[in-house]
């Protein structure tokens, strides 16, 4: 409690600690809402998962940067399933029946959307159903836009339907051209009003049925945008938070105490146990680590763990080792620990009863100010493409938008969200790190 209450004398420790617990909260948030095998195939799937979403679109957000007149437009999903939709069936005659939608919508931009297209989910034996498309404009003037035969997963993109091109005027793609005050003036804006989809079904078969999902693809998408797949980022930098909390800290773990616990049996042992130890320290010193990493990456493997456990070899024999070893060596000439030997305590005893405990404490400030430095290291290793290819991380993020061009596109949001939390977790981690090291390491407490 003690401890408790010195550190929440210090505001920065304050803001550390909510920053760390908004991070472990998301972490515990996504592993329950979004359960990793969940998150493995949204994240490598392709157009058949994320085909109703725009193609590096930004986030809603982006918008509150933007003036009025200049707003970009939002991505809208309209299915047949949702309640606001009404689905009616005409008397059947036989097994010919008809079944009609109304899919309206709002739109308030004079830009046109990217493309407009509808999606069919149809059930049927041997005959498909058959799909006519009307589209009511905010003036009040109904447009034919096409026909189509209904297979099951199949579609209708207005701006490739070159037969509606030409009958709008060939100067506007299709789905600009439906939209368009003049569709046949190429600088013609968008009307703004309530646009209203009628589709028409024709089922042939007494079981057959037909639902339909429109969707108007906007310029926006989402809290975090899309990328150039199609997929939305928010599964990476949701998914990238427990992956970097759980990798920096098995990192600092693995490799503070495993260093402690070298440096005791060195400092205990002495002689050509000591040495052989300063002298593989001194040399991985000079070992430049993420060079290493990324020859284990390119020639070996690019799994997350195996990184994780060299990583941790590398670090073992660190600068720490010196310093753990100048502190054993004035606890090794302490009273007690001649007492321990007086009575017959073995040399692993003393290191792991007398010798750590005494120097423990010590060892936690470091701990948490290391774990930054190791989810830094993972997310480089990512961003030169060296990452664990199956993984949604933060690093990967930022490297998918530095090959598609993000920054010379204007898309700053793709790769300034992955950086916004590397840099909220490294202040997090560091501003709680420091206060423990003045409140552990007494010298440091008056400055």
């Amino acid at each position: 409690m003690k401890i408790l209450r010195e550190i929440a004398s210090y505001p920065s420790a304050i803001i550390g600690g909510i920053l760390i617990l908004l991070l472990l909260t998301i972490s515990v948030y996504t592993i329950v809402t979004i359960p990793y095998p969940e998150a493995i195939r949204l994240w490598r799937g392709g157009e058949e998962i994320w085909y109703n979403t725009p193609k590096m679109a930004a986030p809603v957000w982006w918008n509150i940067f933007r003036s009025e007149e200049d707003q970009l437009s939002e991505t809208i999903i309209i299915s047949s399933t949702d309640e606001s939709v009404e689905k009616t069936y005409s008397d059947s005659n036989g097994d010919v029946s008809d079944v009609t939608f109304e899919l309206s919508f709002d739109y308030l931009y004079d830009e046109f959307p990217d493309d407009i297209t509808i999606f069919f989910t149809s059930k049927y034996s041997e005959k498909r159903p058959h799909a006519n498309i009307n589209l009511i404009q905010p003036n009040g003037e109904e447009i034919r836009i096409g026909s189509m035969s209904a297979e099951n997963s199949s579609s209708y993109i207005l701006s490739q339907d070159d037969v509606l091109v030409r009958r709008m005027g060939r100067v506007l793609p299709g789905h600009e051209a439906v939209m368009a005050i003049d569709p046949k003036d190429e600088n013609s804006s968008a009307q703004q009003g309530t646009y209203t989809f009628v589709i028409k079904g024709n089922l042939f078969e007494a079981e057959s049925d037909l639902d339909v999902e429109l969707v108007v693809y906007g310029d926006v998408y989402g809290i975090a945008g899309t990328d150039h797949r199609r997929r939305d980022i928010s599964i990476a930098l949701l998914w990238g938070t427990p992956i970097a909390l759980i990798f920096g800290l098995l990192a600092a773990v693995g490799t503070s105490v495993t260093t402690m616990i070298v440096a005791a049996i060195g400092t205990w042992y002495g002689g050509w146990v000591d040495a052989a130890i300063q002298r593989i320290t001194e040399i991985n010193l000079i070992l430049p680590v993420l060079p290493i990493l990324i020859m284990v990456g390119t020639f070996y493997s690019r799994s997350i763990w195996i990184m994780l456990g060299v990583l941790i070899l590398l670090y073992i024999f660190g600068g720490g080792i010196k310093s753990y070893r100048a502190i054993f060596l004035q606890v090794k000439e302490s009273a007690y620990i001649e007492a321990a030997q007086a009575y017959g305590a073995s040399g692993p005893r003393i290191i792991i009863r007398y010798l750590i405990p005494r120097i423990l404490p010590t060892l936690i400030p470091g701990l948490v100010t290391l774990i930054p430095t190791f989810v830094f290291i993972e997310a480089a290793l990512n961003v030169l493409g060296l990452g664990d290819p199956i993984l949604p991380t933060w690093g990967k993020v930022i490297s998918d938008a530095n090959v598609n061009g993000a920054l010379y596109q204007g898309m700053y949001w793709w790769v300034l969200e992955p950086a916004l939390l590397l840099m909220i977790t490294g202040l997090a981690f560091s501003l709680f790190g420091f206060v423990l090291d003045r409140i552990f390491n007494p010298r440091l407490r008056g400055m």
